[in-house]
């Protein structure tokens, strides 16, 4: 099996084997349109697995993630579609709580990114690799993280997986550019929160644990 790593502070991103990426989501690419994964936006936990489904603001399966506690570490996969081709933002966020309906904008009820205080987007415990999406609206992800653990996520309020409609910048803005709505270089206090993905386009919960 060849695998290649990389390092992104606390977090590997895998490219691993069709073989491998089934051993934790045990499923093919075909099952996940199939109807038994249609249930809300919530996760379940089975086995050691907590699995989490995605579903955007019109009640439509956006996808869907494996979570796996393995030492210290969280092995994370992810499969989701009807996207826009392109790069989109993939964070945990503090609430498990996906309203579509909430006054702010669609599954702002989830509140920010899992995030220690005093942290910036891109050092976020919540900060997640990006999804590309194919032409097709596809996107595959498989990564290792150290940044949290499944009990962190499954505290008092639970916690939300978001995907957003456009793509992450981890807050990575040179001082050679300002904002218009900052007196310093560099990444304006919005970008330092948000990484300027845009809006939220489909949130899965993940609730406290029983």
């Amino acid at each position: 099996m060849k695998r290649e790593a990389v390092a992104l502070a606390g977090t590997v991103a895998l490219a691993v084997s069709g073989a491998v990426a089934t051993s934790l989501t045990g499923s093919s690419d075909s099952d996940a349109s199939s109807p038994q994964h249609t249930s809300g936006h919530h996760a379940r936990a089975h086995g050691a697995v907590l699995r989490v489904v995605l579903r955007n603001a019109e009640g439509h399966w956006a996808g869907r993630v494996w979570m796996r506690q393995r030492g210290h570490s969280v092995v994370v996969h992810a499969r989701l579609r009807s996207l826009s081709p392109g790069f989109h933002g993939f964070h945990v966020h503090t609430t498990g709580l996906c309203d579509p309906h909430a006054p702010d904008g669609p599954f702002t009820s989830a509140g920010g990114h899992l995030a220690a205080p005093r942290t910036t987007h891109g050092g976020h415990e919540g900060d997640l690799p990006s999804v590309l999406a194919n032409d097709e609206g596809r996107g595959r992800l498989g990564f290792v993280t150290s940044r949290f653990s499944l009990s962190d996520l499954r505290d008092d309020d639970g916690s939300a997986v978001m995907l957003h409609k456009g793509r992450d910048n981890f807050a990575n803005i040179p001082d050679r550019y300002r904002s218009s709505d900052s007196s310093s270089p560099g990444a304006d206090d919005m970008t330092k929160k948000t990484g300027d993905a845009g809006d939220r386009y489909a949130c899965g919960v993940i609730p406290a644990a029983s």
